[in-house]
């Protein structure tokens, strides 16, 4: 087995859909909801092309690509409704608890990094506030005018690491990502990530990814220059 290297990092930018909560299953559905009126299938292929990007980009996408006879607008008019209902509705990934609540405890800095308007982020997080207080630093793509372009472009990353009070150099900053989007965004902002993707996904296709994890319970802190978990860490 080849070994790694790693450089020590200082902060950490969390992806949120799909990363930190399971709402990537909860978008396939109301997509296949949207489709499913026109004949057509989400499929798998175009959910790995749009996982990332601003809302508005994402509905462009998918309508071109499924030939729907909709607006952007009315597109996610149509979703926002499935929406209001599956979002609170969603669940916290494996082993993302214990990873914030260990590097809370160790006072290492985290912020969110996540495209989701600041709208849709209140529907997601309102059954796990405790947890989303613990990332006080957060910059929601769709809703902040700093962020021109959607990942895979790296303003999100830079427009979230200047929120940190001691302004970190990018490669100081680790990222969480589960989208090939968010991980090329992320390099391009000069800053490691880790990727814990869809299991169905290609992994040929993440090449920029500093490390893929089947789980983030597989994350060791140590890797990267974090304090170590510690036993009965939660």
């Amino acid at each position: 087995m080849i070994k790694m290297t790693f450089k020590p990092v200082t902060h950490v930018l969390f992806d949120m859909d799909g990363l930190l909560l399971n709402t990537e299953d909860l978008y396939t559905i109301g997509f296949q909801k949207i489709a499913s009126r026109y004949g057509k299938e989400f499929t798998f292929s175009l959910k790995n092309k749009i996982m990332g990007q601003q809302s508005k980009e994402f509905a462009r996408i998918i309508i071109n690509e499924l030939d729907l006879p909709l607006t952007p607008d009315e597109f996610l008019t149509e979703t926002r409704k499935f929406f209001n209902d599956l979002f609170p509705q969603c669940r916290i990934m494996p082993g993302v608890e214990k990873l914030i609540y260990h590097l809370h405890k160790n006072n290492i800095p985290m912020g969110l990094a996540t495209s989701s308007s600041i709208e849709s982020y209140e529907l997601k997080a309102c059954q796990h506030r405790k947890l989303f207080d613990l990332l006080p630093y957060k910059t929601w793509g769709t809703s902040d005018p700093q962020v021109k372009n959607g990942k895979p472009s790296p303003d999100i990353f830079f427009v979230a690491a200047a929120k940190f009070p001691d302004k970190p150099a990018t490669e100081k900053c680790l990222v969480f990502e589960d989208s090939i989007n968010g991980v090329k965004a992320a390099r391009a902002a000069g800053m490691q990530v880790v990727m814990v993707p869809d299991p169905r996904l290609d992994r040929s296709l993440a090449t920029e990814a500093t490390i893929i994890l089947n789980s983030m319970e597989d994350f060791q802190p140590e890797l990267f220059g974090l304090p170590p978990f510690e036993n009965n860490n939660i």
